[in-house]
């Protein structure tokens, strides 16, 4: 059974940073792309990042240069590392396998951030 737990998120005050986690099990991890996605309040989610194995790392227009996807296959572990945070950046962050974009079941719980003053 596909299992994701995303973890580290947090309030946070504007240019700060936070390191998001998220722990796999129940597949081959490295044998999959992975997808970060956040949901602002009262909105539906918005993709932010996706990691290929073999071609590389994805991002979205709006954290391009501030965000940082990275996997560790040995740890069945995909983290979005987040600089120069601002207050759009608020949400409730989940990673995924990349097939499973359609398939919520499959998803993490999320994680929170807050970017605010």
């Amino acid at each position: 059974e596909v299992a994701l737990v995303e973890s580290g998120g947090d309030w946070v005050q504007p240019g700060g940073s936070l390191r998001l986690s998220c722990a796999a099990s129940g597949f081959t991890f490295s044998n999959y792309d992975m997808t970060w996605v956040r949901q602002p309040p009262g909105k539906g989610p918005e993709w932010v990042s996706r990691t290929v194995n073999i071609t590389g790392t994805y991002y979205a227009e709006s954290v391009k240069g501030r965000f940082t996807i990275a996997r560790d296959n040995a740890k069945s572990t995909v983290y979005l590392q987040m600089n120069s945070l601002k207050p759009e950046d608020t949400g409730l962050y989940f990673c995924f396998r990349s097939i499973d974009y359609d398939h919520r079941e499959n998803w993490g719980q999320g994680t929170q951030v807050v970017v605010s003053s």
